[in-house]
């Protein structure tokens, strides 16, 4: 587990290469008694981090989320009020994240936190899985606001150059009232 830093959470199913599946959940059962790792919950665990503040850290929503779609081959995209925080254009922590997905609808709960996950038409997916797919999901939450323009140059300058390639080659897919901010987003 501490050996793969990405892998801070995990299924039993992630094991399936060194032992049998009662073996892994039992040893799994006795790592949460002991302390060494948290459910977080039915058949997901993580490594909790230390805050010198606040204690352990919740899990990390990112993760979680590619450990229950791990295996599925269905697409998803953070979107709303969680996108636009991920990219930094938002304080506001959403205690509901809206996942969209081309995959099975359901309501994921994690103590606090609950994981929606809505079943989206495919335009509605522009950009899954990429950095720039999160762009244009926090772009459509955003949408009206009057720091808009402040949010454009924003992340003008801290997108990468692999996104925004990626949003340049996304724009004339997007909703006409995205297609302008895109093009201000990418130019240089």
């Amino acid at each position: 587990m501490r050996a793969k830093p990405n892998a801070s959470v995990f299924a039993p199913r992630h094991f399936a290469d060194i032992g049998k599946s009662d073996a892994i959940r039992k040893a799994l059962s006795r790592l949460v008694k002991a302390g060494k790792i948290r459910r977080i919950r039915r058949g997901l665990y993580d490594l909790p981090r230390a805050h010198p503040i606040t204690g352990r850290t919740a899990p990390n929503i990112m993760a979680t989320v590619q450990a229950l779609m791990d295996g599925s081959h269905a697409q998803w995209q953070f979107t709303g009020a969680y996108a636009a925080n991920a990219l930094g254009l938002s304080e506001q922590v959403p205690a509901k994240i809206i996942i969209l997905t081309d995959g099975v609808p359901r309501n994921v709960s994690l103590g606090k936190l609950t994981l929606v996950f809505r079943r989206a038409a495919p335009r509605n997916l522009l950009g899954v899985g990429q950095r720039a797919g999160l762009v244009i999901q926090a772009l459509r939450y955003l949408k009206g606001s009057a720091d808009m323009p402040k949010h454009v140059d924003k992340l003008r300058k801290t997108l990468d150059v692999d996104t925004k390639k990626s949003l340049a080659s996304l724009t004339p897919e997007l909703v006409a009232w995205m297609r302008p901010i895109a093009q201000e987003i990418i130019r240089p």
